[in-house]
């Protein structure tokens, strides 16, 4: 059992009862767990409810809760300083995670990294600097997007409900083209036509400063762009001289069996947005990009006080070692596979007709619930009488999609197999049951 400082025993509802009192109800508590410790992919709560992690606070713990050469380099860094604004006075950790992170961005062409916070504060950057680069205004995004919930990021994102709901007039100038959905029938043909129709109607393309995309969409539903696609989108940004930028704040830092998705297509950005695993849950964010377009910013166009923090950056160099020693870039291969497998016999079982896809992309996995086989009627209900089930049981998700119809899996690359064993069949109970009573 939990015990507080007052040697009282606190509760979730407890908890739930202050944070409801404390906080703005416009703030999400879907789970209703209050964390009190956590290791790898493993969590108990303050009642000493052991929880299998299959979310990694959203796709944020790439190498698991607490992993030690994370929490030995937090340490060693704190121990000697912790904060000085890289500005005032810099430190070799932020350059070392520089140079870093600029060999592993894909592309021939040299890199240079600055740091800030959070995903939203790095897709903010990027178009910024996306639009003094180029001289112009104009930004194209994708429908089912999200790239976070500061206003411009929330004007880029691509659901209304509940990201832009009462929060107009929005950031002017920026455009959505539909994202390929093969299973929902959207074209990779159909997309391109709508970029044209784009620069022909709306803006035409020697107006774009940039257009950002996922390389596979995390709140749309783990939808991967083809190769295919993204060739072509560098084909008409090289063009028209727009900026492409590759929002990896999800599908990056190895989440997808390379360090950035956009390698599996062999196309190079010229900014990337990386945020999430990149520090292991310490907020950090990096913008990466080609060295001769981020040199084009002048002295002062970019910074951030806290962006860059010294036990962040320590954070997510211990991070890139775990990946180099451990195999996690194969690792996440092989959970994808394994999870993508499980939920297919599902798919072919029990769940017949209501588990209408099964998608995998190295260790992005998700399952969208349908009626009767038909992507069409997403069944958001379902999904959510599973993820309920599912918490009850031990097993902690959460979903994506337009209707929260799809069931998404981010646990932790350094998860043993025997864990991933009992995650996945407490799933499987919790999907026969809330089949049973659907």
């Amino acid at each position: 059992m939990s015990v507080a400082a007052s040697n009282e025993f606190v509760s979730n509802e407890a908890l739930k009862s202050r944070r409801d009192e404390a906080l703005p109800k416009g703030l999400p508590s879907k789970s209703g767990v209050y964390a009190a410790k956590a290791e790898n992919a493993e969590l108990w709560d303050v009642e000493d409810k052991r929880y299998i992690d299959f979310i990694g606070g959203i796709g944020v713990l790439n190498v698991g809760h607490r992993h030690p050469k994370v929490v030995e380099a937090i340490k060693r860094q704190a121990d000697a300083f912790i904060h000085t604004c890289f500005g005032i006075a810099q430190y070799e950790v932020y350059v070392e995670l520089a140079e870093r992170l600029n060999r592993l961005a894909p592309g021939p062409k040299a890199k240079k990294t600055a740091l800030f916070n959070s995903g939203a504060e790095a897709v903010e950057n990027t178009v910024k600097f996306a639009r003094r680069i180029t001289g112009r205004q104009g930004v194209i995004a994708f429908e089912g997007a999200f790239h976070g919930r500061t206003l411009l990021a929330t004007t880029l994102t691509g659901k209304a409900t509940p990201y832009k709901v009462g929060f107009g007039p929005l950031v002017p100038g920026v455009f959505h083209a539909p994202y390929p959905d093969e299973y929902h029938g959207v074209s990779e043909e159909e997309c391109l036509a709508s970029l044209r129709r784009i620069f022909k109607i709306d803006i035409p393309a020697n107006e774009v400063a940039a257009m950002i995309i996922e390389p596979v969409q995390g709140e749309g539903g783990f939808n991967a762009a083809p190769a295919s696609f993204l060739k072509a989108l560098r084909a008409i940004c090289d063009e028209h001289g727009i900026i492409l930028i590759a929002d990896e704040i999800q599908s990056g830092m190895g989440r997808t069996g390379k360090m950035f998705a956009f390698e599996h297509a062999g196309v190079e950005p010229d900014m990337i947005c990386a945020a999430k695993s990149i520090a292991a849950g310490l907020p950090l964010a990096a913008v990466i990009g080609k060295a001769d377009l981020l040199d084009d910013i002048a002295p002062g166009g970019m910074g951030s006080t806290y962006g860059g923090n010294p036990v962040a950056c320590a954070a997510a160099l211990a991070v890139l070692d775990a990946f180099e020693e451990e195999g996690l870039l194969q690792r996440a291969e092989e959970i994808g596979r394994r999870v993508a497998a499980s939920w297919r016999d599902l798919q072919g079982g029990v769940a017949r007709g209501v588990f209408g896809d099964v998608r995998q992309f190295g260790g992005m996995i998700a399952v969208e619930c349908v009626e009767d086989n038909d992507p069409m009627r997403p069944n958001g209900a379902l999904a959510g009488a599973i993820l309920g089930k599912a918490r009850e049981k031990g097993l902690l998700m959460t979903t994506a999609g337009s209707h929260a119809q799809c069931l998404r899996c981010l646990t932790p690359l350094t998860i043993s197999d025997a864990t991933l064993d009992e995650g996945l069949a407490i799933f499987a109970e919790a999907t026969t049951e809330a089949i049973a009573v659907a």
